[in-house]
């Protein structure tokens, strides 16, 4: 089956064809046969990858599985053909300036999210008919329009009211108003998680709701919150290239001007690619290290 999806895909024209070329001559010239050879081949490759991997520890495979796929993906973009040295002289801005600006600005919008979130999380689960409506409006109206909007609608609609914000505070507060919509039902969700005996046990001993819910009652839900909540602001991450519209010099905004000035669009794009890549895995890194410190003593 590999052989036949790879014959069908026609890697004549690959470097995997330029090399077998020895054998085959000219790949482009040798027809199907050449499609059929070449496919073969790079089925009998993968499949001997697969079974010699399974003579290695899992922690082995899964190194070298990446650094395969890595291998790969580089051998992808450098069939670019890429001004590495455009992209070496730029790639210090794009850092100190681009990656930067969008880790501010995403681990400031985070904190407000986190906040808001918790907020429309308890209005969703308060009898008050103010609070649940609040809350519930709240959540549907930045989870039912799209990001790029409400952008737009901070930055040029506020100003109409006679309110003037700028461009990186407007960034900020459309990140987080947005995402707090998302991470209220996860919130909600980690809360209502927790059995309800556990705060009716509390109540008997004489503990007020407060002091359940901050000493209790939290702690356990972080455990079911911090997993979706992490995944949730590494997807900030990189919706943050959508306020470049507004002139912010963020990641996405300096890679898209800098290979517009000398017309290496591609260089800088790929760039940006890694460059996002290596943050969210960082973060994704910090992640897991707060997921280890709020699972201590979990029970199973």
């Amino acid at each position: 089956m590999a052989t036949l999806v790879f014959s069908w895909i026609d890697l004549r024209g690959s470097s995997f064809g330029q090399f077998l070329a020895p054998a085959l001559g000219d790949p482009q010239e040798s027809g199907n046969f050449g499609r059929f050879a070449i496919g073969l081949v790079f089925a009998f490759a993968i499949a001997g990858n697969i079974l010699l991997l399974r003579i290695f520890s899992f922690r082995t495979q899964v190194l070298i599985v990446w650094l395969e796929l890595l291998v790969l993906a580089l051998a992808f973009f450098n069939s670019f053909d890429l001004s590495y040295s455009f992209i070496a002289s730029k790639l210090p801005f794009l850092i100190t300036q681009g990656a930067f600006t969008t880790i501010y600005i995403s681990l400031s919008a985070i904190l407000i999210a986190c906040i808001l979130a918790m907020m429309a999380a308890l209005g969703r689960l308060s009898s008050n008919g103010l609070a649940y409506g609040i809350s519930s409006f709240y959540i549907s109206f930045f989870r039912g329009t799209p990001l790029l909007l409400q952008v737009y609608l901070i930055y040029l609609g506020l100003p109409q009211m006679g309110i003037v914000v700028d461009a990186i505070p407007a960034g900020i507060a459309a990140l987080a108003l947005c995402y707090g919509a998302y991470m209220a039902e996860i919130f909600r969700a980690g809360i209502t998680g927790i059995p309800k005996a556990q705060s009716e046990a509390a109540a008997a001993l004489g503990l007020r709701k407060p002091v359940i819910f901050r000493k209790i009652v939290l702690p356990q839900a972080m455990r079911m919150i911090i997993p979706p909540t992490g995944n949730q602001f590494i997807a900030m991450l990189k919706d943050s290239s959508l306020i470049s519209v507004m002139g912010i010099w963020e990641l996405m905004f300096l890679a898209r001007t800098q290979g517009r000035a000398e017309f290496k669009h591609l260089e800088m794009l790929v760039t940006a690619a890694l460059v996002y890549w290596a943050m969210s895995i960082i973060f994704e890194l910090i992640q897991a290290r707060i997921e280890k410190h709020y699972g201590k003593g979990q029970t199973r």
